[in-house]
C-alpha cells in the first residue's frame, strides 16, 4: 500500500456525513434512481441536473459533480460539456465515468473531448480505461474484456496527462494519480449484478472530492466505504435483489472501525 491510511478513510466518511456535500449528477437513465439513494444512503445530497441551460450554472454551485455517459442522448451531451469547463471555472471536483467508449464513436469522441478538460477522477473498467488512453477498443458494452493489471499503464498515462486521479475497477481495483497507486481487494461479486453497482460508485467519488481536496485520498476512501459496505451487504443477501436494499443499510451504517477490519489494500 502507498500513500493511503485506512484511518483517513474513516475520517472522511464522517466529514461526508457531517457535510452532507450536494452531488450533481449528469448520468444515465437506467441508474438514476439507485445513484441518489446510494448518495442519500452515504450522507450525501443528489441532484439530476441534466439539461444544458441549467447544468453549468449548476456545476459552479454543487460540491462535486459526476458524469456519466451511459446514455448520452443530445440534449445531455451538451449538458456535460455545458457542465465540465463550468467545474473547472468554479473549482468544483468533477469525476468522468466513460461508460461503454472504445467501440461507440458518439461517446467515444464524447469522452477524450471531456478528459482534455482535466477531471478530477476518472472511474471506469479496464476495457473503458484503455480506450481513454486511446489504446484499447473497448469492451463487451459496459462489460470489460481487460482484466485490471492490462490497464495499469493506461491509467498512469491518462492520470499523469490530466493532473487528476484514475480509477480502474475490477476483482481488485486499482487508483492511481501517477505518483502513487494502491490496489483495494474488497467488495463482492453481487455488486456487478444490481444495475447502478458502478455508475453509483462515481457518485461516491465526487461527494468524498467534495470535502477532500487530496483527490487520491477521496478517490480511495470512496472506493474502501463503497467495497467494505458491499461486503457487509453480502453477508445477509440472498441473491441480487435483497442485496440492492441491504447495500443501502450497509452504506448509512459502516462506521470507520468496520474499515479498519476489512481493508485489503496492498
Amino acid at each position: 500500500m502507498t500513500g493511503f491510511a485506512v484511518s483517513t478513510a474513516g475520517d472522511l466518511l464522517t466529514r461526508v456525513r457531517e457535510r452532507g456535500p450536494l452531488v450533481h449528477c449528469i448520468t444515465n437513465d437506467v441508474v438514476v434512481n439507485f445513484t441518489a439513494n446510494v448518495l442519500l444512503a452515504l450522507g450525501a445530497a443528489p441532484a439530476m441536473v441534466d439539461i444544458p441551460e441549467e447544468s453549468g450554472v449548476f456545476a459552479g454551485v454543487a460540491g462535486g459533480l459526476l458524469i456519466n455517459l451511459g446514455t448520452p442522448h443530445a440534449e445531455r451531451r451538451a449538458a456535460m460539456e455545458a457542465a465540465a469547463p463550468a467545474a473547472v471555472e468554479a473549482g468544483t471536483p468533477w469525476v468522468l465515468d466513460p461508460v461503454a467508449i472504445g467501440a461507440l464513436p458518439v461517446r467515444t469522441a464524447l469522452a477524450h473531448r471531456l478528459r482534455d478538460l482535466g477531471p478530477s477522477v476518472v472511474r471506469g473498467n479496464a476495457s473503458e480505461i484503455l480506450a481513454l488512453a486511446g489504446t484499447g477498443s473497448g469492451g463487451r458494452g459496459v462489460d470489460a474484456t481487460e482484466g485490471v493489471d492490462a490497464a495499469t499503464g493506461a491509467a498512469v498515462e491518462i492520470a499523469t496527462k490530466t493532473g487528476g486521479v484514475v480509477a480502474v475497477s475490477g476483482a481488485v481495483d486499482l487508483i492511481t494519480d501517477g505518483r502513487r497507486t494502491v490496489r483495494i481487494a474488497n467488495g463482492d461479486a453481487l455488486l456487478t449484478r444490481v444495475t447502478g453497482g458502478g455508475c453509483a460508485l462515481g457518485a461516491v467519488m465526487a461527494a468524498f472530492a467534495a470535502v477532500e481536496s487530496d483527490h487520491f485520498t477521496a478517490t480511495c476512501a470512496a472506493v474502501l466505504v463503497y467495497t467494505v459496505a458491499a461486503e457487509q451487504a453480502a453477508s445477509f443477501a440472498g441473491g441480487p435483489g435483497s442485496f440492492a436494499v441491504a447495500f443501502l443499510d450497509a452504506l448509512s451504517a459502516v462506521t470507520a472501525d468496520d474499515l479498519a477490519r476489512a481493508a485489503r489494500l496492498s
